[in-house]
């Protein structure tokens, strides 16, 4: 289990003053769950993963997975971040845990076949599409089978048949290692696809202000009918929601919130059954 208890984090701002980017955040994540992260730009979503991952430890509070601070784990960001004078194999391989070597290159090749770039293993990244540099980085992201993964908006400003393809290739490895998902994304279609849950964070100082379970069967599309249901249906019940605002119907406190997302998602049909059924139940 990974536990994110965030009491404060600061950091200047540009005119040097200081910044409160997460104030009161919990957040929880099941092993081998994937949890999609909304919220509105500047409300310290990738704040949020560098804590997670290490890369920021200048805060308030604690960050636990299975009692100690997560170690096992991959990162993707919103660039490739491939080394340009290194091959498609070699980018992959560079973050390999030290062992068999023989071991390793197996597997390596295994993965970028999975991603469709068996034809490409010599290139070098200057010869690669957006979209297949993408998939380097997400078979580099997945080559020490981690117990976390944290993904900041990896397939951003890709054309939707590829950003599709991608997310495909993501839920197939995740689902064969069975790796924990924090995924960060500004595109909540996106992330009623992906998840499992959706955590909504407020404006900064950024907190959790709803916690929605995804109840739509597997595999999904983004342009499904049953996410589009759910979306609309979500929007709704909560027209604030992407600013960073859950609305409080009738005094309902986050659990209640939590509750009626769980009712709007459906229980677990798939297709435009679940579709119909999120936006019906949000409409009571």
């Amino acid at each position: 289990m990974l536990e994110i208890r965030i009491d404060r984090k600061r950091y200047p701002d540009r005119g040097g003053r200081p910044h409160l980017a997460l104030s009161g955040l919990r957040l929880d994540v099941a092993r081998g769950e994937f949890v999609c992260v909304v919220g509105p730009s500047g409300c310290g979503k990738s704040t949020l993963l560098n804590i997670v991952g290490g890369l920021d430890r200048d805060m308030d509070g604690r960050v636990t997975m299975n009692g100690a601070f997560p170690e096992d784990v991959g990162f993707m960001f919103q660039e490739p971040r491939l080394m340009p004078w290194m091959s498609v194999l070699d980018n992959v391989l560079l973050v390999a845990r030290a062992g068999d070597a023989a071991r390793q290159r197996e597997r390596a090749i295994a993965l970028l076949r999975a991603m469709e770039l068996g034809d490409v293993l010599d290139a070098y990244p200057t010869r690669l599409s957006g979209g297949m540099m993408r998939r380097v980085a997400l078979a580099r992201a997945f080559i020490n089978e981690p117990a976390l993964l944290l993904m900041d908006e990896p397939f951003v400003s890709l054309d939707s048949p590829t950003a599709n393809r991608l997310r495909e290739m993501l839920v197939e490895q995740w689902q064969r290692c069975g790796a924990s998902v924090l995924f960060v994304t500004h595109d909540l279609r996106e992330a009623l696809a992906l998840g499992d849950r959706v955590c909504f964070l407020s404006a900064a100082p950024g907190r959790v202000v709803l916690d929605l379970p995804v109840e739509l069967a597997r595999p999904r599309d983004a342009a499904a009918p049953a996410v589009d249901g759910l979306y609309q249906a979500l929007l709704a019940r909560h027209p604030e929601l992407l600013g960073g605002l859950a609305s409080a119907e009738s005094g309902c406190d986050r659990k209640a919130a939590v509750a009626s997302g769980a009712q709007a998602a459906g229980s677990g049909a798939s297709g435009s059954d679940a579709g119909g059924q999120a936006q019906g139940r949000a409409a009571q």
